[in-house]
């Protein structure tokens, strides 16, 4: 079972620079419109494909969110992520809506 990280938590390792992945697994759309400060973009039904190339590192700590706690593509992100080798992944369950609602700012492409 994956971890949960906390939007307080996930603001304070931005802040503080900590090096870690912040995945964003909307559709690209989703995340051109916004997404977290440094988030990358693998959609949940690419993660099999495209996360061994764009995260070769498998130690490499990985926080996925999505749209909100009922969206399930970062649950399912994760529980691949996992299934590739992954194991230092945490879900900010909360996803893109909580950080919004909290006054964070959110990047555009």
């Amino acid at each position: 079972m994956v971890d949960r990280i906390s939007r307080q938590e996930l603001k304070a390792r931005i802040d503080r620079g900590d090096t870690f992945v912040l995945l964003d697994t909307l559709p690209e759309a989703a995340y051109r419109k916004g997404h977290l400060p440094g988030a990358i973009n693998i959609p949940s039904d690419d993660i099999i494909d495209d996360a061994p190339r764009r995260i070769p590192d498998r130690d490499a700590e990985i926080v996925v969110y999505c749209a909100n706690g009922p969206c399930k593509r970062s649950r399912l992100a994760a529980d691949r992520l996992e299934v590739l080798g992954y194991h230092r992944v945490r879900d900010y369950h909360e996803g893109k809506a909580d950080w919004i609602d909290a006054g964070f700012p959110v990047e555009a492409d």
